[in-house]
């Protein structure tokens, strides 16, 4: 099956934040290899927080589609000095373990090197999420040694674990 990809616009804003929904939280989490359905509950995002990441100019919305049906998503924020900052990588939690994950952090990788001119790409994983934390690991990133707070105003015991990679500018 062929993997397209493209940037999202607000119209695709509703099927956004279905997969991300699908991909973090609730029983359908659960097929996945890889989500927060046990340790979080509530909704991941809301459509005014998907809007406003897709309409910012400093961030961009990738879209992985099979068969004209999104599979996948991540988003790349541009920090400056750089630097970009990648989050919200999910795949449908059916598709995961096959591949489209390391497809999409390789395309997203390229796309802040394009769109940014990003020669770091950093992230943030909770830290009881060890074999996600490991996943990227193996994908080169390595943990910085910095630990932020917990995004989101919740009582929550967990930090978060700063991981960063050398990304390459194309032709260079």
């Amino acid at each position: 099956m062929t993997t397209t990809y493209r940037i999202a616009g607000l119209a695709d804003a509703p099927a956004v934040r279905a997969l991300i929904e699908s991909g973090y939280r609730g029983d359908s989490a659960r097929q996945g290899w890889t989500n927060e359905a046990d340790l979080l509950g509530g909704d991941r995002t809301t459509p005014e927080e998907v809007a406003a990441m897709i309409a910012a100019p400093e961030k961009r919305v990738l879209l992985a589609e099979q068969d004209g049906a999104l599979v996948g998503t991540v988003t790349i924020t541009d920090l400056g000095n750089e630097r970009a900052y990648m989050g919200l990588l999910c795949v449908s939690p059916t598709l995961q373990a096959g591949g489209l994950g390391r497809a999409l952090v390789c395309e997203v990788e390229a796309l802040a090197a394009r769109e940014f001119a990003a020669r770091v790409m950093e992230l943030i994983v909770v830290d009881v999420r060890t074999e996600l934390i490991a996943w990227y690991e193996r994908r080169g990133y390595t943990r910085t040694g910095e630990l932020r707070p917990f995004p989101l105003p919740m009582d929550v015991p967990y930090k978060m674990v700063v991981l960063e990679r050398a990304i390459h500018q194309s032709g260079a």
